[in-house]
């Protein structure tokens, strides 16, 4: 067992790549976004607030840190910019008055409400198709590599997984969920979007299919703990505290791990997923540290 002094040191140590990872995520972003002045100016302003908005980067840290896990061939750079850019994109969409109605997002003004609903729209719009521009055009040389990550990203995004996860979200708002309901909004409106940023990341090491076969079970507990602690925070802290409306979930009768099971019977579930995500992570190996200590913490955040 640890010493207090040796966790402490790898606390620190957790913190200091987290923080490299995001400040890579933010140059990375700010380089490659269309500049604010392009014309039309008032469109990609309005992308550049979106993603530039605060925000945990846990997407493409989560890109980053997978590609770190083996010895990688290419860039992943672009690749954590595609994918922030496409969930910047959903948030910027949940937040319109047709979905949640939300005012605030990560602690400022949404996208609607600091511009209006047209450029929101079209921001959110423009933000998802850049995502695979950048994809096919910075990896112009790795044909193969390119082909799978926009296929990873597409197929999360689409009908089948993220937007059927929302769509289930917003049709079943206000009626009695069971676990296979809620299960399928989750694993599919969250956990799709992490388990991508999993695979894409690993596709720079050239993995083996059963290499490939782990991190995308490791994608799901990882996703679903995510997804449960974030219906936890939602019903337990403050709005300043989240960075957005806190009870929004209560407030649209919105089914959640909370709501059927109870606080602690959520944590529980959370505490499960978190367990199986570290035990598939040390079952991969590699360079895997970092990603088993960021799911170990992420289960404990406040926001």
């Amino acid at each position: 067992m640890l010493s207090m002094t040796q966790l402490t040191g790898v606390f620190i140590a957790l913190k200091e790549k987290l923080k490299a990872f995001q400040i890579q995520t933010e140059a990375a972003i700010d380089s490659r976004l269309p500049d604010p002045g392009t014309r039309p100016a008032r469109i990609h302003t309005a992308m550049r607030y979106a993603v530039m908005n605060g925000g945990k980067r846990i997407r493409p840290v989560l890109l980053l840190a997978a590609s770190e896990l083996l010895p990688k061939n290419a860039n992943p750079e672009a690749a954590a910019v595609a994918i922030e850019c496409l969930h910047s994109y959903t948030l910027i969409h949940d937040d319109l008055p047709c979905m949640d109605d939300s005012d605030l997002r990560r602690g400022n003004p949404s996208c609607h409400k600091e511009f209006d609903e047209a450029t929101a729209l079209l921001a959110g719009d423009a933000l998802l198709t850049y995502a695979f521009e950048l994809l096919s055009r910075e990896y112009v040389e790795h044909p193969l590599l390119a082909n799978k990550l926009v296929s990873d990203l597409a197929f999360a995004a689409g009908s089948l997984r993220l937007i059927g996860g929302q769509m289930e979200d917003v049709e079943l708002a206000g009626k009695n969920l069971d676990h296979d309901a809620l299960l399928f909004i989750h694993e599919n409106k969250t956990a799709a979007l992490i388990t991508a940023a999993l695979t894409m990341g690993l596709r720079f090491c050239d993995p083996k299919e059963e290499q490939l076969s782990l991190i995308k079970k490791i994608g799901y507990h990882l996703g679903m703990n995510f997804q449960i602690v974030d219906d936890i925070l939602d019903a337990t802290t403050t709005a300043e505290t989240m960075g957005k409306p806190t009870g929004a979930d209560a407030q649209a009768m919105k089914t959640t791990y909370p709501a059927l099971y109870g606080l602690a019977d959520a944590r529980k579930e959370a505490d499960k997923h978190t367990k199986k995500a570290v035990q598939l992570l040390d079952t991969l190996g590699g360079n895997n540290e970092f990603l088993i200590k960021l799911t170990q913490e992420l289960e404990k955040r406040a926001h």
